[in-house]
């Protein structure tokens, strides 16, 4: 008879059972959970296994310890983000300025959501590591952003400079991860700016267009 997969012990044996596979996806989703809600810095292991009702031992059989955990997130993350990012810029229209600075909006919205930004993806903990699926997955992500700048610099300034380029989309990501990550500690409902998630993209896109055309970085709203 066929071998049927056993159940992932829970801690105490309370909380759900999971299936051979179904924990690796579940840490993996959890972690997206608790990243959103106290950020890297806090982030563990056991505090995973905690949320999901296994014991601090479960994890183990998937990911041998954080930092692995830590980089299957980055890689979801991502394919995740280049996506969005990727929508965000056809949803702005023929533009290519408004397609690029709308993608500076869309990280602030998925950070806001999911609590895995740059600072993740590209954490230096998890260089050792030389994770394919990370690497490949940041790749592609780096590569996008950076064709949507080339297109933009060719529109706004007259320039397909590669350097010009590159130079660019360093300053787009820290824009676009200070206002995603000054959101996420409160700062703007402290000095009484824009509320919201929308608000604080608004003025990363804004943030962005000015880069590129040159102008302050006033969204209009």
């Amino acid at each position: 008879m066929p071998e049927h997969p056993r159940p992932e012990p829970s801690g105490g044996g309370r909380g759900r059972r999971y299936h051979h596979g179904e924990l690796r996806a579940a840490l993996i989703e959890t972690s997206f959970d608790l990243l959103a809600e106290s950020g890297p810095a806090a982030f563990s292991v056991a505090q995973v296994a905690r949320r999901l009702g296994v014991s601090t031992a479960a994890p183990y059989r998937h990911f041998p310890d954080r930092d692995h955990l830590m980089a299957a997130v980055a890689a979801r993350a991502a394919g995740e983000l280049a996506g969005r990012l990727r929508q965000a810029a056809q949803d702005a229209g023929p533009d290519p300025v408004e397609r690029f600075a709308a993608t500076a909006g869309a990280y602030v919205r998925f950070v806001g959501a999911r609590g895995a930004g740059f600072d993740v993806i590209f954490a230096r903990d998890l260089e050792p590591l030389q994770d394919r699926d990370l690497a490949e997955a940041g790749r592609a992500l780096m590569d996008l952003l950076l064709d949507l700048a080339r297109q933009a610099l060719g529109t706004g300034l007259g320039t397909d400079s590669p350097q010009a380029a590159l130079t660019l989309l360093e300053q787009h990501v820290t824009a676009a991860h200070g206002y995603a990550t000054l959101h996420s500690g409160g700062l703007f409902s402290r000095v009484g700016s824009r509320e919201g998630i929308d608000g604080t993209a608004d003025l990363a896109t804004a943030a962005s267009r000015a880069l590129v055309r040159g102008a302050p970085a006033d969204s209009g709203g």
